[in-house]
């Protein structure tokens, strides 16, 4: 006798569809996390490579190290090519993926898990100094700084992630203007800061990693910090 051979019911195709739907749901917030989590490491992983070079450049000249964006010619980013890989006048510093994190996001209405493609340096870097230690304001530095100046180089940041939003400066070249937009000096530029003006408002992310952002601190090592964890005495050289 002949078997009969029939394919699956609309029912069972729709049950099989409403399963597969189900394990997509199910699924896919864990593995947005875990895209989320690994994208942090890394960019973890690239200031580290950075601290490395920011090491080898203060042993090359005198233990001073760049600061800021208006007073260093050129840039830190350029400085800093040859201790990762590239040649100083001959490279293109867009090259170098340490540079970018893969988090950094198209705009700053919370859209973390698609970068924008044209920001070429994603953090912006220490310009602050202060008179003493009851300086609670301080001012821009704008010229390199030895090392020795920072008292607490474990607890002193040096690069935090850069925020992103339409007040926040896109840098696609070394000769970008914007460029002088991108270092910190005054506290409205810290990550619970409302202020969303060009020049003085938040230019650390608030929620680039979590709710927080990562960090490079001048004894070269990386970490996270809670944006509601940021002070002012972590940008502190005195």
């Amino acid at each position: 006798m002949d078997r009969v051979h029939r394919g699956f019911t609309l029912i069972e195709l729709l049950v099989v569809i409403a399963i597969i739907a189900l394990l997509m749901a199910i699924l896919m917030p864990g593995l947005s996390k875990a895209k989320k989590q690994a994208q942090a490491t890394t960019c973890l992983s690239g200031l580290k490579q950075i601290g490395v070079a920011g090491a080898l450049y203060a042993q090359d000249y005198d233990y001073f190290i760049p600061r800021g964006s208006t007073g260093s010619t050129p840039i830190w980013f350029m400085q800093y090519l040859p201790y990762l890989g590239h040649r100083h006048h001959e490279s293109d510093y867009r090259s170098v993926k340490v540079y970018r994190c893969q988090s950094f996001p198209t705009t700053g209405n919370g859209l973390y898990d698609v970068p924008n493609r044209l920001q070429t340096v994603c953090y912006v870097i220490n310009d602050w100094t202060f008179s003493s230690r009851t300086d609670t304001t301080g001012a821009g530095v704008g010229k390199p700084t030895k090392l020795s100046v920072f008292r607490r180089p474990a607890q002193t940041i040096y690069l935090a992630d850069n925020e992103a939003g339409p007040w926040r400066p896109i840098i696609e070249s070394a000769t970008s203007r914007e460029i002088i937009r991108c270092d910190i000096f005054i506290r409205t530029h810290l990550p619970l800061s409302d202020s969303e003006h060009i020049n003085d408002g938040r230019r650390i992310a608030r929620a680039r990693h979590r709710q927080g952002c990562n960090v490079l601190c001048l004894d070269w090592h990386s970490e996270y910090v809670a944006a509601e964890d940021m002070t002012v005495d972590m940008w502190r050289d005195k």
